[in-house]
Order: structure tokens, then sequence, then C-alpha cells
């Protein structure tokens, strides 16, 4: 889907001023300012809140200027991207940022402003807004656009709903996404993918023949360190035989979040060509109910050899990713990243707007933090807790999907996925939400994508 209005203003002739203030700068920026510029600002009791806007006419009515607010300076870690809600409030035509920021906040507000052009129109008839934005000098433009197409591509995936975003809908977006930026992109179905991928075989086995499970494998890239991401592409989940109740079921065509994620990231890799040799994995399934679904108690073998105990259909994810790993662990990699909605410990635990994740690098964990924190994407690290290991092993088999007691459900669920990775020490596991459920600005309600960002920061600086 296009989005044209996630680029910068490509004439910069006429653009207008738009000074980004905070309550403690107003008096700054009156000192300079005309006397009727500061008459109609104190008229209109603009205060500088987080996000408020105001447009400042000239002598002859028209537009001449306009201000956005930062908010109090010590409540602005609350918001993220407060000028991003300036282009809605702004007419059209092309505006400059007027003040001097710094490079973090110049890039944030740059981004963040692309970003709120995003709409999801593939259903209804969404208008973007039509205010423009020169990209701020300093800033890396090409870089800032490639950031949001790979966000609008999450955004879209997620958006679809499972009726036009089916395994094999997914496999498409991915071999389209690979022909534009010069990959290679490859789908193992039917007999294969049975033969070879034993748990993303049973998982999907129940859906309908033109829902078939398929495992999607895209490869970039032939200088730089070796980077694997691997994403869980359920594209719905209706729990399986321990269905979901419908409250739960709502929101499942966002199940396959991890896989949007995951191409979003490989689009702004390949956009912007960071020197890595990039493999892109999507176990791609849809959870159904039928007779030929896997069962309660079923014990299934993987593509590493292990066996599985099935004690709940509903925890899926983590049975397609671990023979996607396996097969990431076959090749020598300098890093194997996995990005999954997998589990609601995880959202009880930090909410929907925090990404946890998973390292034994310790090196690397402080570079995700960092990276998040500068490109506000937020993070947080979790513990590969050795002692819960014996949670995950039921005894009849090697491994337990859905380890009874209610406990620690993220941590062994990343426990769980560890198993199937060769090099444990190069491995990092994202379990996000891949939603916002309520409207902000730069982020609309909807799929969004979690974690990328920083990602993509941290990547660029391994490569």
């Amino acid at each position: 889907m296009s989005q044209p209005a996630m680029t910068f203003a490509k004439d910069a002739s006429d653009a207008l001023p738009l000074s980004v203030v905070g309550p403690e700068g107003l008096d700054g920026w009156a000192a300079d300012a005309s006397p009727v510029a500061r008459a109609w600002v104190e008229a209109s009791s603009f205060k500088a809140s987080a996000g408020q806007t105001l447009v400042v006419p000239g002598a002859d009515g028209r537009p001449e200027q306009a201000l956005v607010g930062l908010g109090p300076e010590d409540r602005r870690a609350q918001h993220r991207f407060s000028v991003a809600a300036a282009r809605d409030a702004l007419p059209a035509g092309a505006w400059r940022i007027a003040t001097s920021l710094p490079p973090e906040e110049r890039d944030e507000a740059a981004l963040g402003w692309l970003l709120e052009g995003y709409r999801f129109d593939r259903y209804a008839t969404a208008s973007a807004p039509q205010a423009m934005l020169v990209a701020p000098e300093g800033c890396d433009a090409p870089r800032l656009e490639a950031i949001a197409s790979g966000e609008a591509l999450t955004r879209d995936l997620i958006n679809t709903p499972a009726r036009d975003m089916g395994p094999a809908d997914l496999a498409a977006a991915a071999i389209d996404l690979a022909a534009e930026l010069g990959a290679e992109a490859k789908v193992v179905e039917g007999a294969e993918l049975a033969g070879g991928f034993p748990l993303i075989q049973a998982v999907g086995q129940a859906a309908a023949s033109d829902r078939a499970p398929r495992l999607i494998d895209m490869n970039w890239g032939d200088s730089g360190p070796r980077v694997t991401l691997v994403g869980k592409g359920v594209c719905f989940d209706t729990g399986g035989l321990n269905l979901k109740p419908g409250s739960s079921m709502g929101l499942m065509k966002k199940d396959m979040g991890g896989a949007a994620t995951v191409l979003g990231l490989a689009r702004m890799i390949m956009a912007t060509g960071v020197k890595l040799r990039l493999r892109v994995l999507v176990p791609a399934v849809e959870n159904a109910v039928a007779g030929s679904a896997f069962r309660p108690g079923d014990i299934l073998p993987s593509r590493k050899g292990l066996t599985v105990e099935v004690n709940n259909t509903d925890a899926e994810g983590r049975l397609v990713l671990a023979d996607a790993l396996a097969l990431a662990s076959e090749v020598e990699s300098d890093m194997i990243v996995s990005m999954a909605t997998l589990t609601g410990a995880a959202r009880v635990a930090v909410g929907p707007d925090l990404a946890p994740f998973y390292t034994g690098d310790d090196g690397f964990a402080g570079t995700l933090v960092a990276a998040g924190e500068k490109v506000r994407d937020p993070l947080w690290r979790m513990p590969f807790w050795a002692p819960y290991e014996p949670m995950i092993e039921p005894g009849i088999a090697d491994l337990d999907n859905a380890p009874k007691g209610g406990f620690a459900g993220s941590i062994t669920a990343a426990l769980f996925l560890r198993r199937f990775v060769t090099k444990p020490e190069t491995y990092t596991h994202f379990d996000i939400y891949g939603w916002n459920p309520s409207a902000a600005p730069a982020r609309p309600k909807g799929g969004v994508g979690q974690g990328a960002r920083a990602l993509f920061d941290a990547l660029s600086d391994l490569a």
C-alpha cells in the first residue's frame, strides 16, 4: 500500500516556520517575535503543552508561522513524538522546523512527522494530512524515510484482516518485498514442509487447503555480519482445540505481528544498504479448528530432533518458531533474532508500550537499550532465568510447550525457544505486542512495530 504522505517535502522555497517550544521557552520565543505574533499567542492562551499547536496569521490573515508545544521539561518522558501532533492541526503546505534542536530531538521530530502521515486505507477512505515537512538540516532524510516505509509495511500487514492476510498472502508480501529490493525469496510448503518442519506442519495442518502452512525464506546481501531474523507468522489464532474466548480472539489478526515486524525491519535494512548478510525466516500458519488439528497431550517431533509435549494448543507460536530457529542455526550466524506476539504474560508484566527482550549478551543488551532510547522505541530487558529450565521439561518428552502453574510465562517461552538455537550466546528474542490500543502522536490505534527501530539502529552499528 502506498504511503506518499510518509516522505519529506521536496520544495522548501515557500516553507513556513514551525517553532518547537516548551513552556520554559515561550519567553525566549516571544523576545524575537513581532508584536502582532506575541499578541496573537497571548490571546490564544498558548501554553506549549505537549502537542499543542497554534497557527499564527500574518497581516493578511494567512498563516505566517506556527508553534507546537513540547510540554513541561520534567514531564517530557511521558510523551513521544509530540511534534507530530502538529501535522494534523496545520494547514496544507510545506513547513520547516525553525527551532535549533539537539540531533536526537530533531530526528525524533522529523520521524514522528513522517509516521503521523500513515493511514490504513485499504477498506475505507482515510485522508492523509496535507501539511508536509522539509527535512531538517543535518538529518539523514533517506534513512528516516526508509524507517517510516518499513514501519508502514509492518502496520499494513498487521492491520489487514486475516481473511486477506493468510499464510499465502503473507508469503506474497515477502516475495514482493524481495523483488522490490533485490533479495531472493522462496517458500517451503506441502510435502517438503511436512518432511522437514514437523512443528510448523502440525500447527497449521487444520487450516483450509488455500491457507496451508508454509515457511518463507528470504536472503539479501553478500558482505558483513550474518544476521537472521525469525518472525512468528500466525495469521490467525483461534487457540486451536484449546479455543480462545471471543474476547481474546478478536485481535488475533495481529498474531503475525512478529513476521510483520521483521519484514518491516528487513525493508529498512535493505533500503538503506546496511552491510549485512540478512536472512529472514517466517513460519506462516493459521491455527485453526478441525478434525485434523493437533491435540492437547500430543507429543510432536521437531526439526532439531527434540520432542515437545503439547499441553495447550494455544501456545502454538513457540512451536512454529522452534522449527524456524532450528533451521536458522544450521548456518553459522553472527546473530539470530526472533520477534513474536508470544505471551500474554509479557503484556501483564510491561503493558502494551514496552517491548521486552531476552539476550545472553550483556554488551548487545546495553546497545539495544541505548538504541531504543535514542530512537524512541522503548525496550525492557528480561532474563533467560536458568533456574526455570525444569519448568519446561515435562518428563515424557524433551520439552513442554505450556508449563502448568502460570508463573513466568514470558520467561519460560523464551527458554523454550532458546533450546532450538545451537549457539545461545548469539540469540536475542523479542516478546512484542504489535498493537497500539489507543491513538497517540505518530502511533494511531492499530498495528505497530515494536523493537524494529532499535534493532535497526543497533544492527547498523554492528555492520
